[in-house]
């Protein structure tokens, strides 16, 4: 009796956690009480950032927009359209659209469309293997949001690397090597970025999430790389800094978004996420800025080109982060120097071997 007591009382308090809605559990085997704890912020910029990025697409005119206030977004992906769609947004002509099944869909072709993306998932670099095609039709929302999480962060850091981005030299520190520099996770490489472009305010921040509560980095972040009109064709964009002095963080967060919306990037957090911190939402809203606005200039007089990545390159790094290794690989080398990667690939591909059966040579 006190067991359950103290069951109950630790799902009541799982379920009091604010944007946090606690499911019960999705198999037809699981364990009465079992719960899956799903972010509805995350459920709604997604489904905002959807509607928003795909909007134009005709085979997803039955699904779009999505209302980001209910469970429209597990729905919408339970054909499989919608996430081939997503994954080639993210990592263009991935997917052969003419492989998808889009009109008069049947239990069959709507399990080819799921298999396909989650195939294609896993060759982008998403960690699929708890996910089945079953899964994403009966639509269980923690697996959905954390498949299209990884998607969308993809094609968000798609452009966040020294190959793809040879301005983000600009960010060398002094002293430090070009080499140095690549080892660097896009998470690290923004987080450099806006305290490059705060350096001028003597501010920096070493997070996404509290250190930007107060909206004040990214009031003078905005400030820094909005467009000063010299650029041809690009107007000049005024940030109205008068925000910056609202004593209700709540109320100064709204502000900063409506100067992010001057910029076209009013995408994935509300002020609610701002001030809560919430990484994940802020790092996409960070990341959006610097792909829309990153006021970098390439040094100049460099004697030195960056190689792109290989496609076999490319192809062993999604491999490897698509069995899940913990750190994700961002570089094929400078990643695997330490080993642990290797460690975790050996771990992970070991295949007993049944010696009674063996072939003689």
């Amino acid at each position: 009796m006190k067991d359950d007591r103290m069951a109950q009382g630790f799902r009541k308090a799982l379920n009091k956690k604010e944007g946090i809605v606690a499911i019960g559990g999705t198999s037809e085997i699981s364990s009465e009480g079992t719960q899956h704890s799903i972010s509805e912020q995350e459920r709604f910029a997604f489904a905002n950032y959807i509607s928003t990025a795909l909007e134009k697409d005709e085979d997803l005119k039955h699904v779009l927009p999505i209302n980001p206030t209910t469970g429209a977004l597990f729905k919408a992906s339970a054909d499989g359209i919608l996430l081939c769609k997503l994954i080639n947004l993210s990592v263009p002509d991935t997917i052969d659209e003419r492989t998808i099944n889009k009109k008069k869909l049947t239990p069959f072709t709507t399990q080819e469309n799921l298999n396909l993306a989650l195939n294609s998932a896993s060759a982008i670099g998403c960690q699929v293997v708890n996910i089945g095609a079953q899964d994403l039709k009966e639509g269980k929302p923690h697996l959905v949001l954390g498949l299209l999480w990884q998607i969308i962060k993809i094609g968000l850091f798609a452009d966040i690397k020294l190959s793809r981005n040879e301005a983000l030299a600009a960010l060398l520190e002094e002293g430090e090597s070009l080499e140095a520099l690549m080892k660097l996770s896009p998470e690290e490489l923004l987080l450099r970025w806006v305290n490059f472009h705060l350096k001028k305010t003597g501010m920096t921040i070493s997070n996404f999430s509290g250190d930007i509560k107060d909206s004040k980095a990214y009031f003078h972040l905005l400030e820094q790389i909005a467009p000063d009109g010299t650029k041809e064709g690009v107007p000049r964009v005024e940030i109205d800094m008068t925000g910056l002095y609202e004593k209700d963080l709540k109320k100064r967060a709204e502000c900063l978004l409506k100067q992010a919306e001057l910029l076209g990037c009013r995408q994935f957090v509300s002020a609610t996420d701002i001030v809560t911190g919430n990484a994940k939402l802020n790092l996409a809203f960070v990341a959006t800025l610097f792909n829309k606005h990153p006021a970098l200039t390439k040094p100049e007089n460099q004697d030195w080109t960056v190689e792109g990545e290989t496609r076999e390159e490319r192809t062993f790094r999604n491999w490897m982060n698509s069995l899940g290794v913990n750190p994700h690989v961002h570089h094929v080398y400078g990643d695997l120097q330490d080993a642990i990667v290797i460690l975790q690939l050996y771990e992970k591909i070991k295949v007993p071997v049944d010696w009674n059966h063996r072939v003689n040579l």
